[in-house]
């Protein structure tokens, strides 16, 4: 069986919810990624922060980056899976809330992150194809 922690990009790192999109954004090129998991004071997720939020949602509406929380883009309820959960958990979570990236969680502790990228090791052609194709269908 092959779980999300075999298949995840281990070692994802948190943004705190009080830390900046500039210091985001800084984080996010340090660590070559394209998304952060955000953590409440206790380190548990309470959103995840893309670099497309930072630019359509704060940069490409007239706000200052520096000025503008991790917080306040979190939006929804966050997504995450068990690092034991099998592959095809993996891929009905991501499908059914047309997510690109999803974090894995181990003993309430963030070990790891999900993305295309991830997938498409371990996934035949005919899979990538019909997984891609499901979550960017229209809502």
């Amino acid at each position: 069986m092959t779980t999300a922690g075999d298949i995840m990009h281990p070692g994802a790192q948190w943004i705190p919810e009080d830390a900046t999109l500039d210091r985001a954004a800084q984080l996010m090129r340090e660590l070559d990624v394209g998304a952060l998991p955000i953590s409440d004071a206790n380190e548990r997720l309470c959103g995840i922060l893309t670099d497309r939020d930072i630019v359509v949602g704060c940069v490409a509406m007239g706000h200052d980056p520096s000025q503008v929380t991790a917080h306040e883009m979190a939006k929804g309820t966050p997504r995450w899976i068990d690092a034991g959960a099998d592959i095809s958990e993996v891929l009905e979570e991501m499908r059914g809330h047309q997510i690109r990236r999803l974090p894995v969680i181990e003993n309430k502790r963030l070990v790891g992150m999900i993305s295309e990228a991830d997938l498409a090791g371990h996934l035949t052609d005919d899979q990538m194809a019909d997984w891609t194709e499901s979550i960017t269908a229209q809502r």
